[in-house]
């Protein structure tokens, strides 16, 4: 199998891989971008969750021949100097705990603040129902998200 083009945080790197390799392993064992986290390995807990094309995916489920041309967004590319006003919201309130499945949830905010720039509670619970927080910090990532979508607005 020829070499494959994949386009990550705006560099487009050339990988020689199966194209049936998960996108995870790719992200940390071949471009070494050790943000995006093995939780589950099913697809279920959104440790893994990078952006496809702008949107939230299960990075242990997608498999290279499923990325395309689609680029790719890891926290590492989220801003260049994590001033991205999820990243500057979550350090204000102080939302991680221990910290495993931040990268993912900063990830899934980041891609509903881009589709729903002022959410509700209920529109929160649902686009982040899916990425578990094994800590609880549930009301923290609500709170986040709500001072996000504010500093957004200024």
């Amino acid at each position: 199998m020829p070499p494959q083009q994949l386009k990550v945080n705006g560099k487009v790197h050339t990988v020689d891989v199966a194209p049936d390799t998960p996108l995870l392993w790719i992200l940390r064992d071949t471009l070494d971008l050790k943000g995006t986290k093995y939780g589950c390995g099913i697809g279920n807990c959104g440790a893994c969750t990078v952006l496809l094309a702008g949107k939230p995916a299960r990075s242990c489920q997608t498999l290279l021949d499923d990325v395309g041309t689609d680029p790719v967004t890891t926290i590492e590319g989220l801003s260049l100097d994590g001033n991205h006003p999820v990243q500057l919201a979550w350090q204000e309130i102080d939302v991680p705990q221990c910290g495993y499945c931040q990268a993912g949830q900063i990830l899934a905010a980041s891609a509903l603040l881009a589709a729903t720039p002022h959410p509700t509670d209920a529109q929160i619970d649902a686009a982040m129902s899916s990425n578990i927080c094994r800590c609880g910090t549930y009301p923290r990532i609500r709170q986040a998200i709500h001072k996000a979508a504010s500093s957004t607005t200024k």
